[in-house]
């Protein structure tokens, strides 16, 4: 049996192109604020982050806090087909998880608020298929990463130790949370760089 028995993946910039240059236009054309305007409204101050921590612990509550920096209304049909939009599967990455499934047990883990759980079948379903009841947003654990506290908390509800867990991440600061509780880290640059990684760990 392999030594790693748990691998957990970000999801942006690993699983998926994202492009949020798109959402902005995409705002820009549907609010009529100036993109930038809406960039630091809603992603310039603290708010993004405590939700992808846990605050507002509801797909509702984050939808109201979104329209109202946003300083438009906006419903969930029209937020998730933006966030739709600004996403683009990366096949070769996917098929590898897919593979994967084969050997080790598999968990998406991103930095998001709740409203992007409720809206995964919509703009990522790749992630529903795959991963099923295990594809999370950091929200869900009251915690973001890098923050160690995620990475105990999500290994615990599926009964793994970190020293039988692996994260894969594109952010150098995020392997570096879950190797500060003894996962094993790879940084991800290239679907063939992933690949080699999970050889090396005896899982493909």
């Amino acid at each position: 049996m392999p030594d790693i028995k748990f691998v957990i993946f970000d999801m942006d910039l690993v699983l998926y192109d994202y492009d949020h240059q798109i959402r902005l236009k995409l705002l820009e054309e549907l609010t009529g604020r100036p993109a930038a305007d809406i960039d630091r409204s809603v992603w310039g101050g603290p708010h993004e982050n405590a939700a992808e921590a846990g605050d507002p612990a509801t797909a509702e509550a984050y939808l109201e806090q979104f329209a109202r920096l946003l300083e438009f209304p906006i419903d969930f049909e029209t937020w998730a087909d933006v966030r739709r939009q600004m996403m683009r599967p990366r096949r070769d990455v996917l098929s590898l998880v897919r593979r994967l499934k084969a050997t080790a047990d598999i968990a998406l883990l991103t930095n998001n608020g709740m409203l992007l759980k409720d809206a995964l079948p919509v703009c990522a379903p790749e992630t529903v298929e795959i991963f099923g009841e295990k594809a999370h947003v950091s929200a869900e654990f009251g915690a973001r990463k890098p923050d160690p506290l995620v990475f105990e908390r999500i290994c615990g509800r599926y009964g793994y130790g970190p020293e039988e867990s692996a994260f894969v991440d594109d952010r150098a600061e995020n392997i570096e949370g879950a190797q500060s509780v003894g996962l094993k880290g790879h940084h991800y640059v290239t679907a063939d760089g992933l690949e080699t990684f999970l050889r090396a760990c005896r899982l493909i």
